[in-house]
């Protein structure tokens, strides 16, 4: 966040962050200037009032230009580090069941976690348009101090930037992660072999389906939530039981059809999906059906994908099922040896056909 180097008065303002009180707050602008992002003690200001009270920390408090990890103590818990990074610009920025701020903590956080990795750390660089609401970063600021708590990580650098009016879109984050992969745990496409299960973590399409109806150009009525919530305890739950995981993706943009079509393509095997089991609220479904979009290409926040042996595939489905986020778990297909590259979908009429790769965009602006 552009922090000032260690000087004098930096070691007072750590004091004062490192009290557990609550600080008064400094901004006093109600929309971000150009002078938030000068690098002056306005911007100052800024990240000591909103992004430091909420995100304080023993790394970040140290207020340098990057943060510091003592290797030991990483190597004790795996023996690989798992490094991430993401950019988040979904319109708009609060959403039905959830906001910019919380999709940038679990967006990097699931993408730590199906790794296998345990996410640690994160940073958070946002790109302020000038005029944006001071309250409305202050927010989504507090939108991402409760994600990461709930995630256990800590965000511990950063970066402020702030544009002219007209130059983005109110507001922009990026989140790096590091997490760390415990030893045995090699979870790559690479590993998919024929005679494999598929399995999802529950309802597909309810992340999209949400920022279409809060984007407002729909006259429809709909309780359809996003799904954003971070896996990395359902992923626990998982490896628990079947260390042997062969492949496991988050499946937000571009939804579950590009995942399956990545997997294949890697692994240069065929997949093969049961319509009827892949499960998909019938809102969304409807909304699908109004717009001519396919569930399968609608981005989710909060839905994983995994490819186990067939043989391991009940213990798993057993264990997701017993944790609150894979309650609705379900086999939704396998892996077959041809055709190479592949998706094909079984339909309810008895007939398949190809799932290929999403070309365009269903729905821009949605993470």
């Amino acid at each position: 966040m552009d922090f000032p180097p260690n000087n004098i008065a930096q070691n007072s303002l750590f004091q004062k962050i490192s009290q557990p009180r609550r600080r008064p707050a400094k901004v006093r602008d109600t929309h971000i200037t150009l002078a938030h992002g000068s690098g002056g003690k306005a911007m100052r200001d800024l990240i000591d009032d909103i992004f430091i009270s909420n995100f304080d920390n023993p790394l970040l408090s140290q207020l340098e230009d990057q943060a510091s990890f003592n290797l030991s103590t990483l190597l004790q818990q795996g023996d690989r580090l798992a490094f991430t990074t993401d950019s988040y610009v979904v319109d708009p920025l609060f959403f039905p069941g959830s906001d910019i701020g919380e999709l940038a903590i679990n967006g990097t956080v699931n993408d730590l976690a199906v790794s296998g990795a345990k996410p640690l750390y994160l940073t958070c660089s946002v790109i302020l348009e000038e005029g944006l609401a001071t309250e409305t970063l202050r927010l989504v600021a507090n939108s991402m101090k409760a994600a990461a708590q709930k995630a256990g990580v800590q965000i511990v650098t950063g970066d402020t930037k702030v544009v002219p009016r007209g130059c983005a879109d109110k507001l922009f984050i990026n989140t790096a992660g590091i997490g760390i992969i415990p030893a045995g745990i090699n979870i790559s496409a690479h590993n998919i072999q024929p005679g494999d299960a598929i399995i999802i973590n529950g309802e597909i399409g309810n992340h999209g389906a949400a920022i279409l109806i809060a984007r407002g150009e729909l006259a429809l009525e709909t309780d359809i939530e996003s799904d954003c919530q971070p896996l990395h305890e359902l992923v626990a739950t998982i490896l628990k039981v079947c260390p042997q995981v062969h492949a496991m993706r988050d499946a937000t943009r571009g939804g579950l059809a590009t995942v399956l079509n990545e997997f294949a393509a890697t692994s240069q095997v065929g997949i093969s999906l049961n319509e009827v089991s892949i499960p998909v609220r019938e809102q969304v479904k409807g909304i699908c059906e109004i717009l001519g979009l396919d569930p399968l290409y609608l981005a989710n926040e909060g839905k994983l994908v995994l490819v186990v042996k067939s043989e391991q595939a009940p213990t798993v489905l057993s264990a997701m099922k017993s944790h609150p986020l894979g309650q609705n778990a379900c086999i939704i297909g396998e892996v077959i040896a041809s055709p190479p590259g592949v998706v094909l979908l079984k339909t309810p009429f008895g007939t398949e056909r190809i799932v290929d790769m999403l070309v365009g965009e269903q729905l821009p602006r949605i993470c």
